[in-house]
């Protein structure tokens, strides 16, 4: 098999359902906007404070991996900080190949400056729109919906849930909960969970990152989720011998087609995953989970889809029938009407793929 060139990967269509707005800023724009608000910085010049953002996020722990956060959150304060990090989000991630991207952050994390939560969802849906009109005019059309997400150690979930339910036919697509794990099970927010299902609403919950199947557990048979947010450790129901065995939550999993949201380079910056190599996407890929390929923080990963899909390529010797298999599976589980995604699917994604396929 001949090696796929990183310039053909970027080419490539792809879709993206788990990328933290704020885990994602231009190192330059965290520089200009923490000038601006006398936020000061671990360094100053773009090119270290980048370097900084990934080798203090490279520690092994969920813990420490969130603690960069505090720096990017902290120049999100204003309307039009989150209008230019959304409309440059939305830039970068086109410019990459993406057609597809669902968008998560924390309304709640940007008050600090006395904006109110509507203001922050109006001024993030307005960046998107901007940036996506941006990179259709240069011929790099890009679909992004939003996921709410709430703070899993915060009380505001149900707040936000409804906040995601008010804003659904203006760009929001879904509801998540995020933050540590340990200690602050998802089962803590039931009464949102509850809501968004009476309100037909879709929802993804950080689960099975640093915490294992207990928390996926919670997630889906407490909660009702209809995505893992990374979801990696349900390995840990799965025996591996000469012929894989699974127990029944795995098992569960896979025949009801749960969505993984399997974030390579951040798991393994945050332990999960000892390496690329070693990561249990190969694993639930040979298995047929409904595996996805995702970004989580771009910034603090030094990352990009397309080198996400690189990163496999070279770690499992994936040629593009599995790159399009990834993407499809990403597609087919977005939070956007069947009708939408299958447009993408067959419109966009299958005949640039046919292409590389020869």
């Amino acid at each position: 098999m001949v090696a796929i060139a990183y310039e053909e990967i970027v080419k490539a269509p792809k879709a993206l359902l788990h990328d933290h707005l704020d885990g994602g800023l231009r190192p330059a724009t965290v520089v200009e906007l923490a000038e601006a608000v006398g936020h000061r910085l671990p360094a100053t010049d773009p090119a270290e404070l980048g370097r900084w953002f990934v080798e203090s996020a490279d520690s092994g722990s969920l813990e420490r991996y969130l603690e960069t956060f505090a720096h990017t959150v902290a120049v999100m304060q204003t309307e039009d900080a989150l209008f230019r990090v959304a409309a440059e989000c939305a830039l970068d991630l086109a410019a990459d190949g993406v057609v597809y991207a669902e968008v998560r952050y924390a309304p709640e994390q940007h008050l600090e400056q006395g904006l109110r939560l509507e203001q922050v969802v109006e001024s993030v849906l307005a960046g998107f729109e901007s940036g996506a009109a941006q990179a259709a005019g240069a011929g790099r059309p890009i679909r992004i919906g939003t996921l709410l997400t709430a703070m899993r150690h915060a009380a505001r979930s149900q707040e936000i849930a409804e906040l995601s339910v008010r804003y659904r036919d203006h760009g929001v697509v879904g509801f998540d909960i995020a933050g540590a794990e340990a200690g602050f099970p998802p089962t803590r927010h039931l009464d949102a969970f509850e809501y968004l299902q009476r309100e037909n609403s879709h929802f993804t919950i950080h689960a099975g990152e640093a915490f294992g199947l207990p928390s996926i557990w919670q997630a889906i048979q407490w909660c009702g989720a209809d995505r893992l947010g990374h979801g990696v450790r349900i390995v840990d129901d799965i025996t591996v011998g000469e012929q894989p065995v699974l127990g029944r939550l795995a098992a569960y999993v896979r025949d009801k087609r749960i969505p993984l949201e399997l974030c390579p380079s951040s798991n393994v910056q945050t332990g999960a995953a000892a390496s690329i190599a070693e990561h249990p996407i190969g694993l639930l890929r040979d298995l047929r989970f409904r595996v996805t390929v995702n970004t989580d923080n771009r910034l603090m990963s030094g990352t990009s889809m397309s080198r996400e899909m690189a990163l496999l390529v070279e770690a499992f010797g994936y040629g593009w029938a599995e790159l399009q298999w990834f993407t499809i599976n990403a597609m087919k589980s977005a939070f956007i009407p069947f009708d939408e995604r299958l447009a993408i699917i067959n419109e966009t994604i299958k005949p640039a793929y046919a292409k590389l396929l020869g």
